[in-house]
Formats: structure tokens, sequence, C-alpha cells
């Protein structure tokens, strides 16, 4: 028994501190997969190798420890899920690195990121120049999403000799039922905004609210749970 015990605290000990190495790297390490998807790989290669090649390690001590792991993953899976204030821990957050044509340059060293890398990663998107970009938010999987200026979006309205206003980016108010209080201010509104703004949508409780999205000059974008049955 003690041997499972040691076995359980060696596993979940690796799981805490790869995850700890995986978000000390940088979300760029990650490329296209999660966090987690790195973590798995790794743990689950060695179990694999340790099969195959270590003949003091037993199948069901094999077995014992992906059932483990895999418990691991579950609960962390149900905990982000249930826990809006855990996302941010454990699947990190998008990180705003360029806004209104600006680089926000605490946002970039926070993503580990220097300014090569970011031109690397804006030109992966077909952007050649950082003066094209109004905002640029690096995402939790590494990747880079482009929001550019007016002018130089597709079809170019410069070519066009059209005017154009510069793009706003849509800010998320409302996730799984709970208001995301940072992003209201980030927004210049409140929660009494917020609250006016669904009754003009005849809802009155923010608990019937799966997602709602703020875009200036544009009515606030609600979506309600799905009723069953």
């Amino acid at each position: 028994m003690n041997h499972y015990l040691s076995i359980a605290l060696e596993l979940t000990s690796g799981f805490v501190f790869l995850f700890i190495m995986t978000k000390m790297q940088g979300k760029t390490q990650f490329s296209q997969i999660t966090p987690f998807d790195f973590i798995s790989a790794i743990i689950l290669g060695e179990l694999v190798g340790n099969a195959i090649y270590d003949h003091e390690v037993k199948i069901g001590e094999i077995a014992f420890a992906v059932a483990l792991w895999g418990v691991l993953v579950y609960v962390t899976e149900i905990v982000t899920q249930k826990f809006l204030g855990s996302r941010k821990l454990l699947e990190g957050e998008p990180n705003i690195v360029v806004r209104k044509g600006k680089i926000k340059f605490e946002a970039l060293k926070k993503a580990k990121l220097d300014i090569n890398q970011l031109q690397g990663l804006v030109r992966q998107q077909g952007y050649f120049s950082l003066r094209e970009v109004e905002y640029a938010i690096i995402e939790t999987n590494g990747m880079v999403s482009v929001l550019p200026k007016a002018k130089y979006d597709t079809p170019k309205n410069s070519d066009m000799k059209i005017k154009a206003q510069d793009p706003s980016i849509p800010v998320n108010m409302i996730l799984d039922g709970k208001v995301v209080s940072e992003n209201l201010k980030e927004a210049g509104v409140d929660e009494q905004w917020l609250k006016r703004e669904l009754e003009k949508q005849k809802i009155h409780h923010v608990d019937d609210v799966l997602f709602a999205e703020y875009m200036e000059n544009e009515p606030l974008y609600v979506l309600g749970y799905e009723k069953k049955g």
C-alpha cells in the first residue's frame, strides 16, 4: 500500500512541478497545444517508456499511474468549468500586447516575448509591419490574433479611397453567468450600465446569461443558456 502511495505522491508532485515549469517557459513554447497537452505528452511518454524498458515496473503500477493522471486532468477540467476564477491560474489568459497601435511593453514581458518574436508572430498572420496593427493578442496557446488598422484591412480601404474608423476590440462582460468586473472597468462602464443593457433585451438576471460581449458603438451581444427539453 505504501508503494502505491509513493507513486501517487510522485505523480502528483510531477504534475505540479511540470505545470509550473511550462508556465514559466511562456506561452509560445506550446504553439498550438495547451499547457496540459504538453504536460500530458511528457508524463504519458515517460509512463510508456518505463513500461517498456524498466522490467521492475509492473503493469498494475502503470495502470494505477495512468488512472491517477486521468483523474487529475479530469478534476482540473471540472474546476475550470465550475469556478471562473480558476481559469486564469490553470489555463492562463489572453494578453493584449498591442492596443490602439501602441505596444504594451509590460504585457509583452508577461507573455515572455521580445519585439522580434512579436514581429515574427504578427508576420505569420500576414502583417509585415507593426504599424499595420491596431490590436494584437497573445492567446493562451501562444498564437497571436491580429486586428489590423482600418486602412490596412482586407480589402485595403486606403486602396479603395474609403474613409473608415479604426476598429474597436470586443470585451467579454459576462462569462458563465458571472460578471467580469475587470473588463467592465476596462470598458469604462459599471454593473448598473450592464443591468440596463440586459433589461433592454428582457433579461433580468445575470445568472441567465452564458456569454455577453461589448463592442463600442454596438448593442450588447448576449447569449443565454440553452433550455432543456
